[in-house]
């Protein structure tokens, strides 16, 4: 494609091109020189739009967010009630987060709040007090819920999220190691191993935990909500 016929380079684009190379590459592999070569442009023509890797970051980051609200407002037109829609909006924002799984490590990672977060979150709550529950358990909710309604939730320890990598081998020796002195734990995590074909984005992150997580938790938020009135 010659310069003329290449598309002018805006921030949309070189967000785009950016979760493209995290899709495939991973997100270590993404920074200016490489963003540059996937665009076709010098590296420091990204400046003008991204002053630094870590503007491109929380740009990323912003995205994401902003890819989780489309996704979340397709699917809560014609939900009943508040706990459907909220349940629609969580596993909608799972679907995002399967698509890219280097969003939790990023969105763990930052310094700064995406910027649309507040309005998702902003929505979560009116969902909740539109429907009679009160501020102050709608806050007690948000933290209930954690990053679930990010899609995902947050591993104790996770090694891929401080740039580590599963070894599967070494857990495998390591869950041996542990049956004699740790037999209840052991044959929990024995009993749980997870299908490959199961949605995964850490080591118990799998749909049925995520799914039997919230829908335990929005039972519970209903019978709060009942007994407040």
């Amino acid at each position: 494609m010659t310069t003329e016929e290449r598309p002018p380079l805006t921030r949309d684009r070189v967000l785009a091109a950016a979760t493209r190379v995290a899709d495939v590459e991973g997100l270590k592999a993404l920074t200016m020189r490489r963003l540059g070569a996937e665009l076709g442009v010098e590296a420091m023509s990204l400046y003008h739009h991204l002053p630094g890797k870590e503007a491109l970051l929380d740009g990323v980051a912003d995205a994401l967010i902003a890819e989780i609200q489309a996704a979340a407002a397709d699917v809560v037109d014609d939900a009943t009630g508040w706990k459907e829609r909220l349940r629609r909006t969580f596993l909608a924002a799972r679907v995002v987060v399967l698509r890219h799984p280097w969003a939790p490590a990023l969105l763990g990672a930052r310094t700064t709040v995406p910027p649309r977060l507040f309005a998702y979150y902003d929505g979560i709550v009116g969902t909740m007090t539109g429907a009679g529950l009160s501020h102050r358990l709608a806050h007690r909710a948000v933290h209930a819920f954690g990053t679930m309604a990010l899609g995902f939730t947050q591993e104790l320890f996770r090694p891929e999220a401080a740039g580590g990598a599963a070894d599967v081998d070494a857990a495998e020796a390591d869950l041996a190691a542990m049956a004699e002195r740790l037999p209840h734990l052991t044959a929990m995590v024995a009993a749980e191993l997870h299908d490959a074909a199961d949605p995964v984005l850490g080591w118990c992150d799998s749909q049925t935990e995520f799914e039997f997580t919230l829908a335990l938790l929005l039972d519970g938020l209903e019978r709060a909500a009942a007994a407040q009135r």
